[in-house]
């Protein structure tokens, strides 16, 4: 279907798109079907999937991918057959809101364009839903024992991707006047991308996630030297050397793009890191 008419197409239905935001690892997905049941939301956009309740209608779900490059792509719709399968997916469903999941606002916004869905309207931060002694915890288990959480029943991995299933749980949504609590469903998964967190990091592999975050920030960035070194917490620091044209105008400040760079090594990588440090050399 013409891009132009899809894009239209979203405005006509007047669908209103919020995105659930934080960093790797902090529970958005736990905490996803709360979120979506406040605010009356009955699509779910999480890590290349398209949920609808219990159900997953479309898509491929980066947890089930073998590297970091590919779990980057599925999640951001880069493969078009992928990107196409959920949009028709999305123009078959009637609906008025619909929640993305992501690590940053900014990654939620390009989600919404990948997908020509309008910019959205509310972003809900995961520290707006989340105590912060519930984060700490969803870290610990995420970075020590690379568990992580799809908002579905088990039954729904199971037909797909059964070798990434650890376990399930059943989590109340909240009670309503005169009704008893929704349950939900939710499947514990051990991504295929995901390490143990005693496992070095490879340097060529860590090299590979960071210039591939910053060819995602930045196209005219160059990374000249990645060093990772784990501390005894099993954290990153990272240090790195990038290369620019000289007067060209960063639109954004050196802890956005740090930011950026922690938040894509954790989400994809597993990698829980305490630290970026840039320098930036000119060229040209």
């Amino acid at each position: 279907m013409n891009r132009v008419f899809e894009f239209l197409f979203s405005r006509i239905k007047k669908i209103t798109v919020y995105g659930l935001v934080g960093r790797s690892g902090t529970g958005k997905s736990y905490h996803s079907k709360q979120v979506a049941a406040k605010y009356n939301i009955s699509l779910i956009i999480d890590d290349g999937l398209l949920i609808k309740g219990d159900r997953i209608l479309a898509g491929h779900s980066a947890k089930q991918d073998s590297n970091f490059m590919a779990a980057v792509k599925t999640a951001v719709f880069d493969d078009q057959d992928h990107r196409d399968q959920i949009v028709s997916a999305l123009l078959k469903e009637k609906y008025k809101r619909i929640l993305i999941i992501g690590t940053s606002e900014k990654m939620v916004v390009k989600i919404a364009s990948r997908l020509d869905l309008p910019s959205p309207a509310k972003i809900i931060h995961i520290e707006d839903v989340a105590s912060p002694e519930d984060i700490e915890t969803a870290m610990h288990i995420r970075f020590t024992e690379g568990k992580h959480v799809i908002p579905v029943p088990s039954i729904e991995i199971t037909r797909s991707a059964p070798q990434i299933v650890f376990d399930s749980i059943r989590v109340k949504l909240g009670r309503k006047k005169g009704r008893k609590a929704a349950v939900s469903e939710k499947t514990i998964v051990r991504p295929e991308f995901s390490r143990p967190a005693n496992d070095a990091v490879s340097e060529v592999a860590l090299t590979q996630m960071v210039k591939h975050a910053i060819s995602e920030y930045d196209s005219v960035m160059k990374v000249k030297k990645v060093k990772g070194v784990k501390n005894t917490d099993s954290t990153y620091s990272i240090s790195l050397t990038i290369q620019l044209p000289m007067r060209h105008y960063i639109s954004t400040t050196i802890s956005d793009l740090q930011q950026y760079i922690a938040d894509c090594l954790e989400k994809f990588g597993s990698i829980m890191v305490k630290s970026v440090s840039i320098e930036i050399e000119e060229w040209g």
